[in-house]
């Protein structure tokens, strides 16, 4: 199972298209008589619902447990009442700062299982020795910065592993943390997403007792407050073009916790796709950049950066990439920079082809207004860009 991950996780050689069906559930099948014996049952009775437990009887395995919204996930879930197995690293957080003690702290109220979610024989090891059985999955796994390696290795391949871990051990429902972006898909870290997209569908399609809920949410509020202390500074609020480039409904971590413990039980959201913003109207770049200088109290000041300066750019690493393959993962980062910067994080209209902010739907009451008072207030504390900041 380890070679046939690796072989699908390398994007040079993986057929992204065919033969996923067959290898997961080939995968299943070797499984079944260790499933029998974890949930002390067989296999057709998964059929029986979770969902009619109360949630002190329901077992929840997170991944990305240790991630920007994975920690609020399993805080969230905690909260509700589930019983939650959170996997995460001998060193999680930014640059592997966090050690097991500090990781057990900051996921207080869960089973803390340390694995590597990205060794599929190491992760049903750990799991196993828990002894229990598990209900759903809700995976918040993803790749650090979207290169190309890692997004096969992360976005796609460690997710992979938690949908057989938690088949393996009786899961009948998977939430999978995904992204709006994958619906106009040019980078690699989305092929990834949506190669797994597919088979979750695939496992429903196959089996009718499993579900699965994929959210795709718009921008996150953390993503938005790199130039806050820039512009507090007294520098210029940054931006491409005149602004107007791009759109989002930002939403805040606490926010998009709430709406995926939501997808756990709600059978109205099983078997779909779901796309969530935050509340309010949509936003550009410009817009942003006013209700800051609005909250600081000071007249707007603006750079305004032509897009064509990352053309330029990503079209000089693609060359020198293909001289130094060691370049590919800087070329595929300025074409992430790019992307973000020129494409909105709103629901894409397939009958017109457009960005639509009224068919992105909201949820939640925390707003970006309320979350750049409180930076400008307190800092990015607990909000750290890490490996995903731009300016």
């Amino acid at each position: 199972m380890v070679a046939d991950l690796e072989e699908r996780s390398a994007p040079s050689v993986v057929n992204r298209e065919k033969g996923s069906a067959s290898r997961l559930d080939g995968d299943r099948e070797k499984a079944t008589e260790k499933e029998a014996r974890g949930r002390g049952k067989p296999l057709t009775k998964f059929a029986q619902s979770f969902r009619s437990e109360s949630p002190k009887d329901v077992n929840v395995l997170v991944t990305g447990a240790t991630g920007y919204i994975g920690k609020f996930v399993v805080r969230e879930l905690c909260r509700r009442g589930f019983n939650v197995i959170a996997v995460a690293r001998d060193r999680s957080g930014i640059r592997g700062r966090d050690d097991k003690a500090r990781t057990d702290q900051q996921l207080a109220g869960a089973t803390v299982c340390f694995s590597d979610v990205t060794d599929p024989d190491a992760l049903a090891g750990a799991l196993d020795a828990l002894g229990r059985p598990i209900d759903a999955v809700v995976c918040c796994l993803a790749s650090r910065g979207g290169g190309i390696s890692d997004s096969w290795k992360v976005d796609y391949g460690a997710s992979r592993n938690s949908l057989l871990a938690g088949r393996r051990l009786g899961a009948s429902h998977f939430v999978l943390l995904s992204a709006i972006c994958v619906q106009k898909p040019l980078l690699e870290f989305q092929r990834a997403k949506l190669k797994f997209e597919a088979e979750l569908e695939e496992e429903a399609a196959r089996d009718p007792a499993f579900t699965y809920s994929i959210v795709r949410p718009t921008a996150f509020f953390k993503s938005l407050g790199g130039q806050v202390e820039i512009v507090k500074d007294g520098k210029p609020y940054v931006m491409f073009g005149d602004g107007r480039l791009c759109a989002c409904k930002p939403i805040s971590e606490a926010d998009l916790a709430a709406f995926i413990a939501d997808c756990v039980m709600d059978e109205d959201k099983a078997c779909k796709i779901l796309p969530i913003g935050g509340p309010g109207k949509a936003l550009t770049p410009l817009e942003q950049g006013e209700l800051l200088f609005k909250l600081l109290g000071r007249e707007p000041k603006f750079l305004k950066v032509p897009i064509q300066v990352m053309d330029y750019v990503i079209g000089v690493l693609d060359f020198l990439a293909k001289i130094f393959p060691s370049l590919e993962d800087a070329a595929e980062f300025g074409k992430i920079g790019r992307y973000y910067a020129a494409e909105s994080m709103l629901v894409l209209d397939p009958e017109t082809g457009e960005y639509c902010a009224e068919k992105t739907p909201s949820y939640g009451k925390d707003t970006l207004e309320d979350f750049f008072a409180r930076v400008i207030r307190e800092g990015m504390a607990g909000q750290e860009l890490g490996e995903q900041t731009i300016f």
